[in-house]
């Protein structure tokens, strides 16, 4: 088996090592890896969206199974909202992938620009935000609204995936009132769900090019337990701060594809 389809060369793969230890250490930190991995894998000549979106799953689940064990060994996160919110999640990121298979993305970008812009404002002007958590919601209408988020957020990982933690992340913290890095801790939890629900409809399909995603889940597991540590040691307002940075960097990106789509 060879690791790179196409005439991609050696160079090639270690680009695509080095953006997954950066999505690693994002992702572990605040979400959006994606945002480097995934464009990353499309530079691959001769790879399928489809085969980049499944690849893309299978480096990042070594990379949020990491962040996930690390986060609950140290902040200790309550599993009672996190478990049912990424055992739906699952089954969002299974049916999104399904759509993702024939349903081009441009369909959803333009949505989640207008999405990424209301957080981004919402967090800004609002600096207390996720400073410390003050839950909104008890009992039973506490894990509803949890798994509902959990369901969109998922289907949404399953079909295009950059941005998924960052949507985890204020949703936790916005509808639930957690603060940032307990919300951290728990979207890591439901992030490694949505891309096992993924990748259960990818590997059947025999999409995932395994031996480059093997070697991609390596890097992003290193770059996952330094950006965890790091985030536990820093606190809050470092997450607050770099989600803010990576919501900008999502807003630019997706925002210039859509302008980008509109002019072809």
């Amino acid at each position: 088996m060879t690791f790179l389809p196409g005439d991609a060369d050696w160079g090639v793969l270690a680009l695509l090592i080095v953006a997954a230890f950066a999505a690693g250490w994002i992702d572990a930190v605040v979400g959006g890896g994606g945002l480097l991995q995934l464009p990353a894998l499309l530079l691959v000549p001769g790879i399928t969206p489809v085969q980049a979106l499944a690849t893309n799953k299978l480096a990042s689940i070594f990379g949020t199974a990491t962040s996930s064990a690390t986060y609950y060994r140290l902040v200790r996160p309550s599993l009672r909202t996190a478990l049912p919110m990424a055992a739906i999640a699952l089954l969002g990121a299974f049916g999104g992938a399904s759509v993702a298979a024939f349903l081009p993305a441009q369909v959803f970008k333009p949505i989640i620009v207008v999405a990424l812009i209301a957080v981004a404002l919402i967090t800004l002007f609002k600096p207390a935000l996720g400073a410390v958590t003050r839950l909104k919601h008890r009992g039973s209408r506490h894990v509803v609204i949890a798994t509902v988020a959990g369901a969109g957020i998922g289907f949404y990982d399953g079909v295009l995936g950059p941005g998924t933690g960052t949507f985890l992340v204020i949703s936790l913290v916005g509808l639930l009132g957690y603060d940032f890095l307990q919300a951290s801790a728990k979207a890591k939890i439901v992030n490694f769900a949505t891309n096992a629900g993924a990748l259960l409809f990818f590997i059947p399909l025999g999409a995932v090019l395994w031996p480059l995603g093997l070697a991609m889940g390596l890097a992003n597991v290193v770059g996952s337990l330094l950006g965890s540590r790091m985030a536990i040691a820093r606190g809050t307002r470092f997450v607050r701060t770099l989600f803010l940075v990576v919501v900008g960097v999502l807003i630019v990106k997706l925002g210039f594809d859509v302008w980008n789509e509109n002019l072809a």
